[in-house]
This record gives structure tokens, C-alpha cells and sequence, in this order.
């Protein structure tokens, strides 16, 4: 007798509330508990597959209970992420990569090997990030803002002075002309955040 009035999770057999609860063949579970029996993958009414009580994910349960042979994803032409441990090989981790450490690479990787460094944060930029302002090559995320109020910029709304990229309103506050009639009255527009 279930004292606690809902019905039992089909995993762990504890009490499914309502809020909780997720309907897979005719069996109630937790949604925390709703997760491939192999992998332990959360799992969602498009990803599941049900064989005799138990639950798995779609990939899992072709492993186990999909049809085997050519034709079918295991063999020559397919991708296997099994490193043979079921046949007791043991599998080696490969030694990690080490760039070259030699001072005199050729002109070729000169050439293409190398990438401009950010002048905001000093490391290398690569073309998909690249943002050209001021003669240099910025991180278009992060980078490339203003130096005085973090504004985001653009191409055509920077400033430069002294290798440094500003917004034009900080670039006129700080370095455009001063006095009455240049915008440093009470009477002028202030850009504040």
C-alpha cells in the first residue's frame, strides 16, 4: 500500500507526485530518474526506447538490441567509438601534442602559421574573431570597446588616440576642444551608463 497517494517511479519505486511525473509505457517516473539505463542520459518522449522494463536512449538501445552485422552501423565503413575493452584490450591515450620549438620555422609558416596579437588583451587573434580598428586586430567579443566607458564599437563609431580605441562622445569628452560652445556646459548632452 502506497501511504503517500501517488503511484510508484518505475525506477527507483519511490512515491511520483503529479509535478514530477513522467508517462513512458504505461510506467510513471521522476524526471530525474528518466534517463537511459546504459549511458544515463536524461532522456524525452523523442529520445526514448523501451525494451521489456527497461529504458534507454535511441543509440544505446540499437547497440544492444538493434540488428547486428554489414549494413547495420557496425563494420568497416562506420564510425565506432568502441575501444575494445569487452575483448580485454586496453586502450592507451595517445601522447598530447607538442608544438615545435624550433626558432627558425620556414617562410611558409611565417607566412600562414602566425596570427596578430589583440592590444586590449595580448593574445592572438584569428581570423574569425578579427575586428581591424585602429591599425590593429581586435577581439571582436570583449575587446574591441571602448577604452574609457566599455561601450561595444564598430568600425565606423571608434576613436583612436595613442594606439587605445574610444567611442567618439569619450573621445570628444577627453581630447576634443574644451570651453563654451564645445559641449562642456550645462546646457550640452551627456552620454552616461
Amino acid at each position: 500500500m502506497n501511504l503517500g497517494g501517488g503511484n510508484q517511479c518505475g525506477r527507483c519505486k519511490k512515491t511520483v507526485y503529479f509535478a514530477e511525473e513522467v508517462l513512458c509505457d504505461s510506467r510513471r517516473f521522476h524526471k530525474s530518474c528518466f534517463m537511459c539505463l546504459s549511458c544515463g542520459k536524461g532522456l524525452d518522449s523523442t529520445t526514448v526506447a523501451v525494451h521489456l522494463d527497461e529504458i534507454h536512449c535511441k543509440a544505446c538501445y540499437n547497440k544492444k538490441y538493434g540488428p547486428k552485422g554489414y549494413g547495420y552501423g557496425v563494420g568497416a565503413g562506420t564510425l565506432n567509438m568502441d575501444k575494445g575493452e569487452g575483448q580485454g584490450i586496453t586502450h592507451q591515450e595517445p601522447a598530447p601534442h607538442r608544438p615545435t620549438t624550433n626558432p627558425n620555422p620556414s617562410k611558409f609558416a611565417q607566412k600562414f602559421g602566425g596570427s596578430d596579437k589583440c592590444p586590449r588583451c595580448g593574445k592572438a587573434v584569428y581570423a574569425a574573431e578579427k575586428v581591424m580598428g585602429a591599425g590593429s586586430s581586435w577581439h571582436k567579443t570583449g575587446c574591441f570597446r571602448c577604452a574609457s566607458c566599455g561601450k561595444g564599437l564598430e568600425s565606423t563609431t571608434l576613436a583612436d588616440k595613442d594606439g587605445e580605441i574610444y567611442c567618439k562622445s569619450c573621445y570628444a569628452k577627453n581630447f576634443g576642444p574644451k570651453g563654451y560652445g564645445y559641449g562642456g556646459g550645462a546646457g550640452a548632452l551627456s552620454h552616461t551608463q
